[in-house]
């Protein structure tokens, strides 16, 4: 990671924010043990009106949260990313403001650059091959029906699923992608999960907890777990657990968006090969920050802020919203609040 260049570009970042105020894809619910046919809205909450979504799929992501499009990214591109990745991994490419994270597990004596060390790279904003994911026009169509026409790219990642230690690190809480963002308002940002290869229980998939994105913005802290937990790894601390559970068995290619409240997570890696999935956050440009100081999450701002601090060595005082600032980027229509 080239962090002189990164650094000097968030001083820049946060000196301008001194200066002002601050083929058709056919998709398909991922399981019939949700349904959206007792789905009876005054009006439309989550998804915008658009030509995209057919009317049963737009109740299924209103009534659930989620909705997954088989087969949406091509096999050629996923290929691209995983060259991509492998080249990060063996540092052939250090793209400014890569954040390169491991597993709790691997001791830093044993770290040598390979794919089988590093378990996640995120915010590859500056990469553009990996980026390109986040401009693919099959995502963008289906990401506006919950944005809107202007987008913003606020956050992404290419996880590489550990087979686990038996220590159960593999695994990710349920949580609230929310929890991390300071900026709303959340019916206007969505995620786009893409399978880079077969995902189900064994290796590690996704769990959402349908109709969950209609409730608030629950507290999030470590889970009190035994043996290691993954730095940020934050969970919800109450919870109802007899809410469904839907495990998303996906394909290569197949992708799940899912609104910012929706719990969800992931059970540990049982195979031995790594389980790899990209993603990206987007807002609507017209969503604004707020101030998380004195709300649930303030605990993940002060830990987001010691994190870049150390990263990237900046001596002025930052918040969550800077730090955001410095991800995001525009990749459709135009900019305004973000």
């Amino acid at each position: 990671m080239d962090q002189p260049r990164a650094a000097a570009r968030l001083r820049i970042l946060l000196g301008q924010l001194g200066r002002c105020s601050a083929g058709a894809v056919i998709a398909h619910p991922i399981s019939e043990s949700v349904s959206s046919a007792g789905f009876h809205p005054q009006q439309f909450q989550y998804t915008q009106d658009n030509s995209v979504l057919t009317l049963q799929q737009r109740k299924f992501y209103e009534e659930n949260g989620f909705l997954v499009i088989k087969k949406l990214v091509s096999d050629a591109d996923i290929e691209r990313f995983r060259n991509e990745f492998e080249r990060i991994c063996r540092k052939e490419v250090k793209p400014m403001g890569l954040m390169v994270m491991r597993d709790v597990t691997i001791a830093k004596s044993e770290y040598v650059p390979s794919e089988k060390m590093i378990t996640k790279v995120q915010d590859f904003q500056e990469d553009e091959e990996l980026f390109r994911y986040c401009t693919l026009p099959e995502i963008l169509k289906y990401v506006e029906c919950f944005t809107g026409p202007n987008v913003m790219a606020m956050h992404t990642m290419l996880i590489n699923k550990p087979p686990d230690s038996g220590k159960k690190t593999s695994r990710h809480p349920l949580h609230q992608d929310l929890h991390y963002f300071p900026f709303r308002p959340s019916n206007n940002i969505v995620c786009a999960w893409t399978a880079m290869e077969h995902i189900d229980r064994n290796n590690g998939c996704l769990v959402v907890l349908p109709g969950t994105h209609k409730g608030s913005l629950k507290p999030h802290d470590y889970p009190q777990w035994q043996g290691a937990v993954n730095i940020m790894f934050h969970g919800i601390q109450d919870y109802d657990e007899n809410n469904t559970r839907v495990h998303l068995v996906m394909e290569k290619g197949d992708t799940v968006f899912f609104h910012p409240l929706l719990i969800h997570g992931s059970g540990r890696n049982k195979t031995q090969g790594f389980r790899k999935a990209i993603s990206c956050h987007f807002a609507s440009a017209n969503c604004h920050y707020i101030d998380v100081k004195g709300t649930s999450q303030e605990n993940i701002e002060k830990e987001v802020v010691r994190f870049a601090n150390e990263l990237f060595k900046v001596k002025q005082d930052i918040n969550l919203k800077d730090v955001w600032r410095f991800r995001a980027r525009l990749v459709k229509g135009e900019r305004f609040n973000l």
